[in-house]
């Protein structure tokens, strides 16, 4: 069978191939997908990758699959692990993380202020892919961004570093890396003057040291050779998803309930009247990643949560029995029910945690309030991908009670009933967001039909 692209996607457990044809014209289609576990503990990722071509050959019934070109995403070898330091918590040190999070990475381990010897050590027990430098603003503080440098640059690390803080380090920070085996990239400050975030270009330095040095899983230096453009991680694939899709349909998030983590990106400006009691800035783009929240891997760590008596009393199940035999893909009717709920419950918690909230205060002039966190009070829609919320029978209840759990209003999210639920039903998002780097246009007609938007 002819296929003008074929979009892989290399995870940790599971690789994917999607399969689309009419690129180049006004009709994309989507035409099908293959999976097949991925193979880095074979020693070669394209052993999986192979798999899963044959599996969407068979799918498709045709006995081998032609292709023009490929794109890939990448999350094999543990993903982007990456630990990011700066000068204050709540200014430096959160732009850097909304930096690396909305590029795809798993931040590990975050300081603020000069780094001890005891951060350094965690730092080389962590084994990042890569770190961020960040601090002081645009001809601000410049002491603790040097310092910091000078021990990473002493640690015997060979880890790339990407500095993105005060402009006036620039030269000695160049000169701190010169002659170690340290890659170093210089990119814009992420906080470069107060309540101001400048996290894109460091988002796209992120991106090209990922494919540059990060691809450590066996077998996947072939795969670069394989295929078109950069090869990028999976979450920010989905995040460039996101941004094309809002450009398109207005103000959205994007959840994503997985087995091992849930993630959230949301593009949205917020509300004006927000605005003027916000605390701190948030980026426009933003994702979060909440590690404890997964449908397999920390399903124990969902139903401890919710409480394992209550679970047991409200689904009549009893839930040691169920987890004895608990699949990743739910085969029997009570490992859905039980896995339908932990969907819900990780769901609810993913949203409050990403959204910011109001809050009270009290002053001299009495009770005032304030907003903290990311504003998403203007959100449109509310979009589902992923494996659990695209496949799970109940997944439009679970979706609509997500999208109306501000009950008490005090969440910076939109009222009951207010947010329209969209699925991207043929599971592609990720796949698009690589495949938006060259195709804009289709990647943005094939995830509206996807989404079933006309």
């Amino acid at each position: 069978m002819n296929i003008d692209v074929l979009v892989y996607e290399i995870g940790s457990t599971t690789t994917l191939v999607n399969a689309f044809s009419g690129i180049d014209t006004d009709s994309p289609r989507f035409i099908g997908q293959g999976q097949a576990p991925t193979s880095v503990l074979e020693g070669d990722v394209r052993v999986g990758l192979s798999a899963a071509i044959d599996d969407l050959a068979k799918n498709l019934g045709a006995d081998s699959i032609d292709y023009g070109i490929a794109f890939a995403t990448s999350s094999a070898a543990g993903g982007l692990r990456m630990t990011v330091h700066g000068l204050v918590y709540d200014m430096t040190v959160k732009a850097a993380r909304a930096a690396a999070l909305g590029a795809g990475a798993i931040i590990k381990h975050a300081t603020a202020g000069i780094m001890s010897d005891y951060d350094i050590e965690d730092i080389k027990a962590i084994n990042p892919n890569l770190i961020l430098i960040a601090g002081g603003t645009d001809y601000g503080e410049r002491e603790t961004a040097v310092e910091n440098a000078k021990k990473i640059a002493a640690s015997g690390l060979k880890v790339p570093v990407i500095y993105g803080g005060n402009i006036q380090n620039h030269h000695i920070i160049t000169e701190i890396f010169k002659g170690t085996e340290i890659p170093l990239y210089i990119t814009e400050n992420v906080y470069p003057k107060l309540d101001l975030l400048n996290i894109e270009p460091a988002r796209r330095i992120i991106h090209k040291v990922f494919e540059e040095h990060i691809i450590k899983a066996a077998g996947m230096e072939h795969v670069r050779d394989m295929v078109k453009g950069n090869i990028i991680p999976t979450p920010g694939a989905v995040m460039e998803a996101a941004q094309l899709l809002y450009n398109e349909i207005g103000d959205l998030a994007v959840i994503d309930i997985g087995g091992a983590t849930t993630d959230v990106h949301s593009v949205t400006a917020g509300s004006d009247e927000i605005a003027t009691i916000q605390t701190t800035p948030e980026p426009f783009a933003k994702r979060t990643v909440e590690g404890d929240l997964g449908m397999y891997v920390n399903a124990h760590n969902v139903i401890d949560m919710i409480g394992r008596d209550k679970l047991q009393k409200e689904l009549g199940l009893d839930i040691d029995a169920v987890m004895e035999y608990y699949k990743p893909i739910p085969e029997t009717p009570e490992q859905f029910k039980l896995t339908q709920r932990l969907c819900l419950a990780a769901g609810l918690a993913s949203i409050e945690r990403h959204a910011g909230a109001l809050r009270y205060i009290y002053t001299p002039r009495g009770r005032q309030t304030i907003a903290e966190g990311k504003d998403l009070t203007k959100l449109k829609y509310l979009v589902a991908t992923g494996g659990a919320l695209t496949r799970l029978p109940d997944r439009k209840r679970i979706m609509r009670r997500i999208a109306d759990s501000n009950e008490n209003g005090m969440m910076l999210f939109p009222k009951p009933s207010v947010l329209e639920l969209l699925y991207d039903s043929d599971y592609i998002m990720a796949s698009l967001g690589v495949l938006s780097k060259q195709y804009p246009e289709a990647a943005l007609s094939l995830m509206k039909q996807s989404l079933g938007i006309n």
